[in-house]
C-alpha cells in the first residue's frame, strides 16, 4: 500500500513540475518586432505638499535580458537599449534639467561636460503628452536623448550609459519604479 501511494504522489509531483513548466514557458518574456524585451513600465511620482503628483509613464527595453533580475544588472549590461517616458503633465525645461543633474549627482556621476550635453536636449517645456527617448547604442557606445519638441544630444562612453541607466535603478528618490521596470524579466 505504501508504494502504491509513493508511485501516485510521484505521478502527481511529475505532473504538477510539468505543468509549472508549461506556465513558464507560456509566460516567458519575448521581444518585439523591433528585437527589443519590453522589460516593465512605471509611473514616475514627485511628492509636492504631501501630494504624490504624476510627473510622467516610463518604459523600459533591452535587446538582451541580464543573467540575473537586478536593478545592477540592468545597469552594467552594455546591450542596445531604450527608456521612453511620456509627460502626464507639463513640467518647464529647467526644472527637467536641474532633476537629471540632481539624479547624476546622486548616482555620484560628475562629468559635467557629458551631463551638461544630455540636459541640453530639454530646450523647452514639456506639455502632457510629450515623449522623450533615451536609448543606448552598444555597438557606437553612446546614448542618445530625444525630445518631442526640444533637441536631441548623444554622448559617447560606457560609464555615461551606467550613470544614465542608474538615474532609474540606481540611487533614486522612488525605488519601487526601478523594481516596476524590471517586473518583466523572468
Amino acid at each position: 500500500m505504501m508504494k502504491l501511494a509513493r508511485a501516485g504522489a510521484t505521478i502527481v509531483l511529475t505532473a504538477i513540475f510539468a505543468l509549472v513548466l508549461t506556465l513558464s514557458a507560456a509566460w516567458a518574456l519575448e521581444p518585439g518586432p523591433d528585437g527589443y524585451y519590453h522589460t516593465g513600465s512605471g509611473i514616475r511620482t514627485k511628492s509636492v505638499a504631501f501630494v504624490d503628483v504624476k510627473v510622467y509613464e516610463i518604459n523600459h527595453y533591452m535587446k538582451k535580458l541580464p543573467d540575473t533580475k537586478s536593478k545592477r544588472a540592468v545597469i552594467d549590461l552594455d546591450v542596445d537599449k531604450k527608456i521612453t517616458w511620456k509627460m502626464l503633465r507639463d513640467v518647464d525645461a529647467d526644472r527637467i534639467q536641474s532633476s537629471l543633474k540632481d539624479a547624476f549627482r546622486m548616482n555620484g556621476y560628475s562629468d559635467g561636460g557629458k551631463i551638461g550635453k544630455l540636459t541640453s536636449a530639454f530646450t523647452s517645456e514639456l506639455k502632457e503628452g510629450s515623449r522623450v527617448s533615451i536609448s543606448y547604442d552598444s555597438g557606437k557606445k553612446v546614448t542618445t536623448v530625444a525630445v518631442q519638441g526640444g533637441g536631441t544630444a548623444s554622448v559617447e562612453g560606457v560609464d555615461f550609459m551606467k550613470a544614465t541607466w542608474s538615474i532609474w535603478f540606481g540611487n533614486i528618490d522612488q525605488p519601487k519604479l526601478g523594481d516596476a521596470m524590471i517586473s518583466r524579466i523572468p
